[in-house]
Parts: C-alpha cells; sequence; structure tokens
C-alpha cells in the first residue's frame, strides 16, 4: 500500500508583486492636515495678540520709560538712567504712600474676607430665599464705583453726613473723616470692603459648594455643633479658596486707585496732608499732575515688583500652613537625632 504524498503542488510562475504606490493626497487632504495641526494655535492665538498687545509691551515700554527724563506732552527724552529710581528711594512721600497703601489695605482685606467668609457660611444653608440672597451679594460689586464712592463721601461728610448723624446718639461729637489721619483711611476702606464682600462671597460659597456633605454629616453624627464643623471641616477645605481670595485681595489693595481719588474730590493729593494718598494716586500726581512720566513709570515698575513679592510671601505662608504636620515632626525628629549624634 502506498502513502499519499502531503506536499502542496508547485505553484505556477506568475508576474512579479507590485511594489505599494504612494497615494499623492489631494488638496482637500492637505486642507484637513493643516487645519488639523493648526486649530488649536488659532484658537489661542487672540489671547496672545492681545496680551502682547495691552499687556507685554505696555510694561516693556514703562520699563524702558523709567530710564528716561520725559514731560507730558513732550516728544523728546533724556536718558537719566538709574536717577528716577534714586529720586524714588529717596523721597520720603513715596515711602508715607507705601504705609498709607499697607494701612487701607489691611483695613479693607482683613473685614472684607472675614465678613464674606461668615456670609457665605450662612448661604450654603439651606433657607428660604436663600437665591435672592446670593443675586444681592453681587449687586455692590456690578455698582459703579464712582457713584458708590460718592454716595460714601456724603455719608461720611462732616456736617450733613449719616456716619455722623447716627455717631451723635452715642454721644460722638461730629468727626471730619476726610482731613483727618485714621478716620479718612477708615472710610475709604469702609468703601472697598462694601463693594468686594459679596464677590468674595459667592467665591467662598462655590468652595464651600464643592466640600463634600458626607463630611458634615459624619461631623454631625459624631456630635459636632455647627462651629466645629466650619473650623474642623469648612475651613481646611477653603483653604486654596482663602489663598486665591488674600492673593487677589493683596493685589487690589496695592493697586487702590479710585477710590482714594474720588473721596478726595477727584485731586491726586490723597488729603492736605498725604493722609491718604496710595502708591497708585502717587504715581497718577507724578505723571498727569506733575507731568514727569519716567519718575511715574519707575513707581510703575517698583509697584508691579512689590504686587510679585507680595504674592510670593502670600503662597509661601499657605504652603507652610498646608505642610503636613506628621511630615514637620519626622523633619525636627531628623533634626534632633543629628544633633545628637554630633554630625
Amino acid at each position: 500500500m502506498t502513502l499519499s504524498s502531503t506536499t502542496a503542488p508547485p505553484v505556477p510562475p506568475g508576474p512579479p508583486p507590485r511594489a505599494a504606490v504612494r497615494e499623492t493626497p489631494t488638496w482637500k487632504q492637505r486642507l484637513f492636515r493643516a487645519e488639523e495641526k493648526g486649530a488649536p494655535y488659532a484658537y489661542i492665538a487672540p489671547f496672545f495678540i492681545l496680551f502682547i498687545a495691552f499687556g507685554l509691551f505696555p510694561l516693556v515700554y514703562t520699563a524702558w520709560i523709567s530710564f528716561y527724563e520725559q514731560k507730558l506732552g513732550s516728544s523728546t527724552s533724556t536718558w537719566v538712567g538709574l536717577d528716577n529710581y534714586r529720586w524714588l528711594f529717596e523721597n520720603p512721600k513715596f515711602f508715607n504712600s507705601l504705609w498709607k497703601t499697607l494701612t487701607i489695605g489691611l483695613l479693607s482685606t482683613v473685614p472684607q474676607l472675614l465678613f464674606a467668609i461668615g456670609l457665605a457660611h450662612l448661604l450654603n444653608y439651606r433657607m428660604r430665599g436663600r437665591t435672592f440672597f446670593r443675586v444681592s451679594m453681587i449687586m455692590p460689586y456690578a455698582t459703579s464705583v464712582a457713584a458708590a464712592t460718592l454716595v460714601f463721601a456724603q455719608i461720611f461728610g462732616r456736617d450733613t453726613g449719616f456716619a455722623n448723624w447716627v455717631l451723635s446718639f452715642f454721644g460722638v461729637d461730629a468727626i471730619d473723616w476726610r482731613n483727618g489721619d485714621w478716620t479718612a483711611q477708615i472710610a475709604i476702606a469702609v468703601i472697598v470692603t462694601w463693594r468686594w464682600t459679596g464677590y468674595n462671597a459667592l467665591i467662598f460659597l462655590a468652595g464651600m459648594q464643592s466640600i463634600s456633605q458626607d463630611l458634615y454629616e459624619s461631623a454631625s453624627i459624631d456630635g459636632a455643633n455647627r462651629w466645629q464643623q466650619f473650623r474642623h471641616i469648612t475651613l481646611p477645605g477653603l483653604r486654596p479658596t482663602i489663598l486665591f481670595t488674600v492673593v487677589v485681595s493683596t493685589i487690589g489693595a496695592t493697586q487702590l486707585f479710585a477710590e482714594p481719588l474720588l473721596f478726595g474730590g477727584g485731586t491726586a493729593d490723597g488729603g492736605a496732608l498725604n493722609q491718604y494718598q496710595t502708591v497708585t494716586l502717587f504715581m497718577y500726581q507724578q505723571g498727569w499732575s506733575f507731568g514727569f512720566l519716567g519718575r511715574a513709570a519707575a513707581i510703575a515698575w517698583v509697584t508691579f515688583l512689590i504686587i510679585i513679592l507680595l504674592v510670593l510671601l502670600n503662597t509661601w505662608i499657605a504652603r507652610m500652613r498646608d505642610r503636613d504636620p506628621a511630615e514637620a515632626a519626622a523633619k525636627r525628629a531628623r533634626k534632633n537625632a543629628a544633633k545628637g549624634t554630633g554630625r
């Protein structure tokens, strides 16, 4: 018996296989590929164009002007190097404006953030008319700063002001709010606090709503009251939001301009004794009242650097507070152990 062969029959010879032919893309395909690659850059281009035109260029041009002596309305300029900065740091009015900016900033920033957290905490609870109260929080911010300042200037009037009328019921004599030192700063701080408290309250409210409700329910079951829940749940959960509002409020306080300008009747002197002349008012006075554009540019750049330093300081403080306590304790233990071994 013969076994059948399992080998395959030979393949008949044929034409050699053709090489793969690369198809040339059409113009529509090329246009689609170019659009796919360039669309992200086209979407972000308007922002960068506007930033270069109205942000970066004025910043660089201001730095260039700060090294020249140039008068307002004159096309000629003279190179003076660091003379504008030397004049600035030797001028006692500049340090006075720095101090007034700091004091007004503290008098307005600290109360408004505390009030904003309290209002946001109340609005976070379920109550009737909650939507109405939330919308009303933004109304002071939507009000014109000029209108609000003029109204508050009448409230803090010496003779017919509402503030003195209220104080008269407590036996307090009429206060000359505008011509006093601390009284003028307090009046301006009240304007800033009234205008920005609701805005910050809505930001805090958004941060509170991002905190899980399960944490509050667990704390309530464990017997924690509302104050304990606020201290141990709400405040730790709001740390990023608090850092954001502190940084934004610090920048706003450093750039405070319209409120003291309008409170003083439209003059940049900041009162007869410069008792509420901020840095921006001092810059405006040098640039537009006296016409020294080089000095005003130097003030602007120093203010810019001060804002950067304040933001970095706030960020560093926040990071130090957010550091893990266990990690800090372990670091101290390692340091003490290294001292004990004599290394």
